[in-house]
């Protein structure tokens, strides 16, 4: 860890001494030594949840001079500076994976060196990505540009200023990458669009040749206007990617693996409601004879008739040309509903049937590819741990089935679960003749299987009997219909705070049982940062009374936070609080 810490400071040896002369120029400039450990993520999340609220407030009331100045305070707030790091290096699947400048930070003393080079405002000039490739569905590959850590963090702190200005802007059927929306969200809209009783029967299923890869800059940065980062921004843009040791220039697109291209992506595309001529009246409600449901570059386009469908992909081609995007002639096609189409993982199909009125219902089923792909994940597992005792190959699959099931659940699943879990279990069988080649058939039934689940009348519940621990079970998840996020609500509108409170609560049912008992009891709040469970980090139990003083595992003994916060609270210079009462149920 600590040849790590050199390694580092080695790397920035050059901004620091560009950070110093600075600061001697700069009287004013505030010494500062941050001490990670000792941070207080509460206060920090507030003022940057505060500032991001006055942008959207003052950007709503049409004062921009306000927004520019709370941008450009946003940018210098050193809280922000905090939050961009913890997300980059702690937080995001990417923080391993190091750019062309090979340099990665992960320990505590690392951080604070890089918080505090970054509150310097030292001009900077982008590295340019490194260009790696991952498998996709169809067989291909995806190419993805991995900015170095530096250019993630400061993609993050001009994210956030940049973000809740567009969030005031956004149309209310945008849902990939926003705070607060989902792919379920987008599904359940699509419900509401679906349903047999309404007129728009033809759908566009859209497809965007490289979204990412072609979007035009000089469009782009038009449409980013004065934001006061805009200089950064296109540079960031420009400054290509390395291939197996070559560099090459990029004229076009954002850079998929940047932390601020999701936004970027979404502001390009941003305006298609009213390309299409799509209104709602001053309740939300939809009055015209088109709809259209996005996320990210993937959207669907409802119309009343084919004619007015192929119309609409004429304009979207108009439209697109000035972006320097077009729709893939081979992708994008026109179905009738009765035809169905695969969206977000998801069949959407109307069915004829004899007992509805309009003789016809609306199912939303988990695709083929989607439960193929399950199959394919679940596979894997089996196989690579296929020689290790059943405990560890439980811990390893149990989390998966449960990540798989809460997605898949929103939708009539009940059949899919039920061939996933006949599948699983030809799956187990394989492992425990595997296991025990030499023993009979009862045998292995007598050891591996019974009731281990006593909520359930289920006799063939696989598991380890000696420590009771057994495997979950697709048809243990019951269905259930996911709430759809009003209009064009966002987080950053202070108005709506007890609104996305009680929305941030009802995510406690993707949590085990017994983690939803413990997070109702401390009001779905973190004891270390005060913010809600469910902002995307991965969740730690704590003992209250440790373990090493005959702690307890019981509920009133336990205390769900986030993976780092948990770090912090066991680390020597935290001095930890439980929560106060005022918060408790």
């Amino acid at each position: 860890m600590a040849g790590e810490s050199l390694e580092f400071q080695s790397k920035i040896t050059e901004l620091k001494r560009k950070s110093w002369m600075q600061s001697a120029r700069n009287a004013n400039v505030t010494q500062r030594t941050t001490q990670w450990n000792c941070v207080n993520w509460r206060k920090a999340n507030k003022v940057v949840r505060r500032l991001r609220q006055r942008i959207f407030k003052a950007t709503r009331s049409g004062k921009l001079k306000l927004v520019r100045n709370l941008q450009r305070l946003l940018m210098r707030c050193y809280s922000n500076i905090l939050i961009s790091v913890r997300k980059v290096t702690q937080i995001n699947q990417g923080k391993n994976t190091p750019g062309v400048d090979k340099l990665l930070v992960k320990t505590p003393k690392a951080r604070g060196i890089l918080v505090d080079i970054l509150t310097k405002f030292i001009p900077w000039k982008p590295y340019p990505t490194r260009r790696v490739y991952i498998p996709k569905a169809n067989g291909k590959k995806r190419p993805l540009g991995i900015p170095s850590i530096i250019d993630r963090c400061l993609q993050a702190i001009v994210k956030n200023a940049l973000e809740p200005y567009w969030e005031s802007f956004f149309e209310g059927s945008s849902y990939g990458f926003r705070p607060g929306r989902s792919t379920h969200d987008a599904i359940g809209k699509i419900y509401h669009l679906a349903c047999p009783h309404r007129n728009k029967k033809w759908v566009v299923d859209a497809d965007i040749k490289g979204c990412f890869d072609n979007i035009a800059h000089e469009s782009l940065m038009k449409t980013i206007s004065n934001f006061p980062a805009r200089k950064l921004v296109n540079l960031w843009l420009k400054a290509g990617y390395v291939d197996k040791g070559l560099f090459y220039e990029t004229e076009t697109g954002t850079p998929q693996g940047g932390i601020i291209s999701p936004l970027l992506a979404n502001i390009a595309l941003h305006g298609l409601e009213k390309a299409l001529g799509i209104k709602h009246d001053h309740r939300g409600r939809l009055t015209s004879k088109r709809a259209i449901v996005r996320y990210a570059d993937d959207f669907v386009v409802f119309c009343e008739t084919k004619e007015d469908a192929e119309k609409s992909v004429t304009i979207l081609n108009s439209w697109m040309k000035d972006r320097g995007l077009t729709l893939s002639e081979e992708k994008t096609k026109i179905v009738h509903l009765t035809q169905g189409f695969d969206f977000l993982g998801f069949n959407i199909r109307q069915y004829p049937v004899s007992n509805t009125k309009t003789g016809f219902k609306l199912l939303i089923k988990p695709s083929k590819q989607t439960m193929q792909n399950v199959r394919n994940k679940l596979r894997q597992v089996w196989l690579e741990f296929k020689s290790q005792n059943v405990e560890y190959l439980i811990n390893r699959l149990n989390p998966i089935i449960r990540g798989i099931a809460n997605y898949l659940r929103i939708g009539v699943s009940s059949e899919a679960f039920h061939h996933l879990d006949s599948w699983m279990h030809t799956r187990e069988k394989i492992y425990a003749n595997r296991m025990h080649p030499n023993k009979s058939d009862k045998w292995r039934q007598k050891r591996y299987w019974g009731r281990l689940n006593l909520d359930r009348m289920d006799n063939w519940v696989f598991g380890n009997k000696e420590s009771n621990n057994y495997l979950l079970k697709f048809m243990w998840f019951s269905i259930e219909r996911h709430t759809q996020i009003i209009g064009t609500s966002s987080p950053d509108d202070p108005e709506l705070r007890q609104y996305w409170t009680k929305r941030e609560r009802s995510k406690s049912i993707a949590l085990e049982p017994s983690n939803q008992k413990i997070a109702k009891r401390q009001n779905y709040l973190c004891p270390v940062c005060y913010e809600s469970l469910f902002n995307g980090e991965t969740l730690h139990r704590h003992h209250i009374i440790p373990r090493h003083q005959n702690g307890k595992n019981y509920i009133a003994n336990l205390q769900l936070v986030h993976y780092y916060c948990h770090q912090q609270i066991h680390s020597h210079r935290f001095k930890y609080s439980p929560l106060p009462e005022e918060v408790l149920i």
